[in-house]
C-alpha cells in the first residue's frame, strides 16, 4: 500500500490540465474525470477535497467548472497530498519497546526514556519527504510535463475541453 494514494496522483494530474499558461482556465469535474479516464463520482470526490482547501474553486451553471483558485505558483505538491489524503503520519509508534519478554510487567525508565530511535529516524524521513513535496509547485509539474510534449499537444487539449464544453451548452438549449 502506498502512503501517498492513488488520488493524489488523478488530482495533481487534473491540476495540470488547469495549470499550464496556455492551458484551460476551467473545466468541468466530467470532463476532467473523462480525461483522465476515471469515474466522475471519484473525480468529484478528490476536486471536493481540492476545493475545501483552497485550491480549486467550483463554479456554476452551464458553464460552470473548476479552476485554480490561486496560481500554480502558490499551490504545492504538498498542498494537494494534504487536500486528498489529509495529514496523515508517515509512522504511528505504538511504543513496542515496552514490551520486551524480559521486562515482565513494567519496562525500566532507561528503555523507554527519549524518543524510541525507530520513531526519531521516521520522524526524520517525513520531515525531509515533507520539505520535498513543498519545494515543489504545480507550476513547476505543469512546466515539466509541457516541456516533453509536442507543442500542439497544449492546443489539442485545450480544444478537446472546449468542444466538451460547447457540446454541454448546446446540448442543454
Amino acid at each position: 500500500m502506498s502512503f501517498i494514494s492513488t488520488g493524489v496522483e488523478y488530482g495533481l494530474h487534473c491540476l495540470l490540465y488547469l495549470a499550464k499558461p496556455s492551458g484551460v482556465r476551467e473545466a468541468s469535474v466530467r470532463d476532467l474525470a473523462e480525461m483522465q479516464g476515471v469515474s466522475v463520482d471519484y473525480a468529484a470526490k478528490l476536486f471536493t477535497r481540492l476545493s475545501k482547501a483552497g485550491i480549486v474553486s467550483a463554479t456554476e451553471g452551464v458553464r460552470g467548472g473548476f479552476a485554480l483558485a490561486r496560481a500554480p505558483e502558490h499551490i504545492t505538491v504538498q498542498d494537494v497530498v494534504d487536500a486528498i489524503d489529509g495529514d496523515k503520519r508517515l509512522f504511528d509508534c505504538r511504543e513496542i519497546r515496552a514490551q520486551c519478554a524480559v521486562f515482565d510487567d513494567e519496562a525500566p525508565a532507561w528503555a523507554t526514556r527519549g524518543t524510541c530511535s525507530i520513531h526519531a529516524v521516521m520522524q526524520a524521513a517525513e520531515r525531509s519527504m515533507r520539505e520535498e513535496l513543498e519545494k515543489h509547485t504545480l507550476a513547476d509539474l505543469a512546466a515539466r510535463a509541457h516541456s516533453k510534449a509536442p507543442a500542439s499537444h497544449g492546443h489539442q487539449v485545450v480544444e478537446w475541453f472546449a468542444d466538451r464544453a460547447a457540446n454541454r451548452r448546446s446540448d442543454r438549449a
